[in-house]
């Protein structure tokens, strides 16, 4: 396991709501989200006490201006979302939002090759980009987009992923039609030592207590602030 990977020092304590909001890669990927959305998408962050921001690599450069004396970090996806880019392309896009001071990227696994069971292609284009992102110090989350694999292809792509020195593997993009399932968290998270992070779907507080019992110990969601609402509520009244 990495020592870059921050999962094991994170584990959310059960209603605790700022424990949750640590976790809780707060996210706009809309092609539509204008510099104004994500300006609020940062003020929301530091509001709520998110762990971070996950947004398109336009908007890294706004996202560092506005959180910089912040502890809110920075993500930003690579391949996004189809994942079918050439590796050469995903690394670009990684070297340039890393030195803009994005710390985290969320890269899409090549999925053809993986479904015509190409492990040798599949291992290069994760691990340079793993490469790529740990020589600056930052975090590399792998997304499956499992709801377009089979069990076997699911565990093939987290074995890879975690050999390929990956710090995350994620369930979904979110924009192809899939969504994380507790199934989906319980098996990635049997499956690999690294952190596993759930994306797709996570819209109430019931859902996220659920992905972290299931095992996640990231949740992408565009729905923080709504979840957090929920839970600090309800520890106010037990308090």
């Amino acid at each position: 396991m990495s020592s870059r990977n921050p999962f094991n020092a994170n584990n959310p304590t059960p209603g605790d709501w700022r424990s949750v909001a640590a976790i809780i890669d707060h996210t706009n990927l809309r092609p539509e989200a204008t510099p104004a959305q994500i300006a609020r998408l940062c003020e929301e962050a530091q509001e709520f006490d998110f762990g971070a921001v996950m947004v398109n690599a336009s908007h890294v450069a706004l996202c560092c201006s506005r959180l910089r004396d912040s502890n809110v970090k920075v993500g930003v996806v690579a391949g996004f979302p189809l994942g079918a880019t050439l590796t050469s392309v995903k690394r670009f896009e990684a070297a340039e939002v890393l030195k803009l001071g994005a710390c985290e990227i969320d890269m899409v696994i090549n999925i053809g090759e993986l479904k015509a069971g190409n492990r040798d292609a599949v291992l290069a284009d994760i691990r340079t980009l793993a490469e790529t992102v740990h020589s600056e110090k930052a975090l590399l989350k792998v997304i499956l987009e499992t709801h377009l694999l089979n069990d076997e292809e699911k565990l093939l792509a987290c074995q890879i992923s975690e050999n390929a020195g990956a710090d995350f593997v994620k369930t979904s993009t979110g924009f192809l039609g899939g969504v994380a399932t507790i199934e989906d968290v319980q098996l990635m998270r049997r499956a690999v030592a690294i952190g596993v992070k759930a994306s797709g779907g996570i819209r109430t507080a019931s859902d996220a207590l659920g992905m972290i019992k299931a095992g996640a110990n990231r949740l992408g969601t565009s729905s923080g602030v709504n979840i957090i609402r929920e839970l600090r509520n309800e520890q106010r009244k037990r308090d």
